[in-house]
């Protein structure tokens, strides 16, 4: 599933042909994909001005000139392409045509711009959900802090932390404490954290309560991460792409994930995996601790 480097990559590709532009059709082309569309879905969409389009945790919210915002989620597979009205945009090296019998949803722009939006497995989805509700909405009233945001440094991984004696790992992937953080990108911030996924996410707290260095550490390393595989354009495993076709290629930099017994590229050990959660977690024993 695509984590929150892949959705931000999304979200700035397709901002310079949404951002500005109205909705002129909807092509619609199956009552539902995870969920049922929103009755009406496209009368309520045509004529709309799309004001802005954002990010929380791994949703895209295009704000509207409405009353109501469109709530995309891509889901396992799901993937947008923008197409001009003079005909399809080349696609960029290396990007692998998608299937058109699974483009389900298509949106006319007033821009001349197509969005296409393809679902092979249909598990991403759209809803309309009221503006005045966003906060209080199921889908966003239990998502925690942004790890993008100023505000997320070692003091707020100590506030989050505080009395977990949970594994790390585990709860670095509560999306209620740490908005879009999955499994990729974990194990490659705690790798240049030097953090064992198995220590206690408590420990990373003073006794004060304040953070301790490995806290502030962390902090700092799930930013580069982030920030790095966004520059990167993501991490295409499976079906990622952005929105102009092109490969994200963050998956080269990878340290930890996906090189089980392959040396660690800081202290020369054998990187391990095992299960937590029921999820594969990479690690070096060696100097994560």
């Amino acid at each position: 599933m695509p984590e929150l480097p892949e959705v931000e990559t999304v979200r700035r590709g397709l901002e310079p042909a949404m951002a500005g532009a109205r909705l002129t059709a909807i092509d619609q082309r199956r009552p539902g994909l995870r969920f049922p569309f929103p009755e009406r879905f496209a009368e309520r969409l045509i004529g709309r001005r799309i004001e802005g389009l954002r990010r929380r945790a791994k949703y895209l919210i295009a704000d509207l000139d409405g009353p109501e915002l469109l709530v995309m989620h891509l889901g396992m597979s799901g993937s947008f392409r923008i197409e001009r009205a003079k005909g399809p945009d080349v696609p960029a090296l290396g990007a692998k045509p998608k299937n058109p019998s699974h483009d389900h949803v298509v949106l006319e722009l007033s821009s001349g711009a197509r969005v296409i939006y393809n679902d092979p497995r249909r598990f991403g989805f759209m809803q309309l959900i009221p503006r005045n509700g966003f906060s209080a909405h199921p889908l966003f009233k239990n998502i925690g802090i942004e790890p993008l945001c100023e505000a997320f440094d070692g003091a707020a991984l100590a506030r989050l932390f505080a009395g977990r004696m949970a594994p790390l790992k585990p709860v670095l992937l509560d999306q209620s404490l740490i908005a879009g953080l999955g499994n990729i990108y974990v194990c490659e911030a705690l790798h240049r954290a030097g953090l064992s996924p198995r220590r206690p996410a408590a420990s990373l707290v003073c006794k004060n309560g304040r953070p301790g260095e490995r806290a502030t550490s962390l902090a700092r390393a799930i930013r580069e991460v982030l920030e790095e595989a966004v520059a990167a354009g993501g991490s295409s495993l499976r079906d990622h792409r952005q929105a102009d076709g092109a490969l994200g290629y963050f998956q080269h930099c990878f340290r930890v994930y996906g090189r089980e017994n392959e040396f660690c590229m800081r202290c020369g050990g054998k990187v391990r995996r095992i299960t937590q959660s029921g999820r594969a977690t990479f690690y070096c024993g060696g100097c994560q601790r």
